[in-house]
């Protein structure tokens, strides 16, 4: 678990922190508690690493052949 905190910090899960952060700050400022959701949402992306990684989400162009 500390090596999948502290490993592999690309862009955009900067990005999925501070929008994460941001969505809390917000639900807290407006009272709106439906945002900490969507915070929680990004938030738990940026703990566990999943989503889209850097190279976005695309189908590998290599096809595999199966040798009989």
């Amino acid at each position: 678990m500390k090596a999948l905190l502290f490993t592999n910090w690309h862009t955009m899960r900067w990005v999925r922190l501070a929008f994460a952060l941001f969505l809390f700050a917000q639900a807290y400022i407006v009272k709106e508690w439906m945002f900490i959701g969507l915070g929680l949402f990004f938030f738990i992306q940026v703990i566990f690493n999943l989503g889209c990684g850097v190279n976005g989400c695309s189908i590998p162009k290599t096809k595999y052949k199966k040798y009989e």
